[in-house]
């Protein structure tokens, strides 16, 4: 790709842990100039988070530049303003309230730059909540996207920042919209991304499915699946498998690979009749996968054109080969100067797929590029 799509477009990311580093990626992924403002010293403290939030800089800060300013230095202060002043877009997920304090709210900011784009990631949209302290796992037990994932009665958080990555991710898509009305207005205007109300929309089917039923759905371990096979089995070999036949032509062909008089059951013959006997449906396929080892099943799966996939844990990607093959990995640096790879944006551009144009900034490393010429401008001025 000669020219990505975000080309020309600066952007000043005030942000820290997932939802604004994810919204600042995938504007950096698309060729916006992503300049990260960090704090002086050691910079943002996500680089040094641990446990489950090791993975959190690396993970989120590809294809941006790392300047070091503080806000509580009247100099500082100033050049940060000249920067933005140059500007397309500021984003911040930040508390409300924490930035207007600094002179660096939308209000101020817009009325130097009127062509300014300003993106808020909150935890709430404005309303009744809208001053909470939100985190990923606070909405979604809010929302009950917690009550559908775990089994009756335990509530459960997804394996991922789902609404923190999410949240960001609408924020891009705000700016993209906004961009494109900047071209008709002239003018930039403030958006927001809000956590809950990301978490509220990952739940629409089964709000949507009580609506309807005017019964509450089950939690997704326990509840009644629409088909009869789709389930989690056992193989031979120890291994476990995804398996789903989900339309009576893939029942056909399901019964036609496998071979077994069991599956021949009247009882069996269209999908609402299986999901209806899923209590015995279940644990007969449960015998006749268990032959089988896991290869075998997956051949037969691809073969006939079945979905299926063996249960992966998230590091098991590393060595994926249709990632590997496809350009879905890229290659970084890691905080501790190893070689690592991380999962590009699961888009393509004409059959590309979306580079690495700069590894993973030092605290700082972009001062002198970014901040210099503000700075002699600035002193020359004076």
């Amino acid at each position: 790709m000669t020219s990505l799509p975000l080309a020309g477009i600066r952007v000043v990311e005030f942000s820290h842990m997932v939802m604004g580093p994810t919204c600042g990626l995938v504007l950096a992924d698309l060729g916006a100039e992503v300049i990260k403002i960090e704090p002086r010293g050691k910079g943002d403290r996500t680089r040094f988070l641990t446990a489950s939030g090791t993975g959190f800089f690396p993970a989120f800060s590809r294809n941006k530049k790392s300047v070091q300013l503080d806000t509580e230095e009247e100099a500082d202060l100033e050049t940060l303003k000249r920067l933005i002043d140059t500007a397309d877009v500021v984003l911040e997920n930040f508390r409300p309230g924490g930035l207007e304090a600094k002179g660096l709210g939308y209000a101020a900011l817009s009325a130097r730059n009127p062509r300014l784009i300003y993106l808020s990631l909150k935890g709430y949209l404005p309303g009744p909540y809208e001053n909470r302290t939100a985190l990923d796992e606070v909405v979604q037990m809010q929302s009950g996207l917690a009550y559908m994932t775990g089994p009756p009665g335990r509530p459960l958080r997804a394996g991922a920042p789902v609404n923190d990555m999410m949240g960001g991710m609408f924020g891009a898509i705000a700016i993209l919209a906004a961009l494109r009305q900047r071209d008709a207005t002239g003018r930039g205007q403030h958006l927001q991304s809000g956590l809950f109300e990301n978490a509220a929309f990952l739940v629409s089917t089964a709000m949507l499915q009580q609506a309807m039923t005017g019964k509450d759905p089950t939690p997704m371990p326990a509840g009644r699946r629409a088909w009869g096979v789709y389930d989690v089995f056992d193989t031979k070999d120890g291994q476990q498998i995804f398996v789903g036949v989900v339309t009576d032509r893939q029942w056909e062909i399901f019964r036609r690979e496998l071979r077994e008089p069991a599956l021949e059951d009247p009882a069996y013959a269209t999908n609402t009749d299986r999901a209806s006997r899923r209590e015995t449906l279940i644990p007969l396929v449960q015998s006749l996968l268990a032959k089988h080892d896991a290869a075998a099943i997956e051949a037969m799966c691809e073969r006939a054109g079945l979905p299926f996939s063996r249960i992966a844990k998230p590091w098991d990607l590393f060595a994926d080969p249709h990632l590997l093959a496809s350009g879905g990995l890229l290659p970084i640096t890691l905080p501790d100067g190893r070689a690592g790879s991380v999962p590009a944006l699961p888009v393509t551009f004409d059959g590309a797929r979306l580079g690495v144009r700069h590894d993973l900034p030092k605290p700082g490393e972009h001062d002198e590029e970014i901040l210099g010429p503000l700075r002699a401008a600035r002193d020359a001025a004076e």
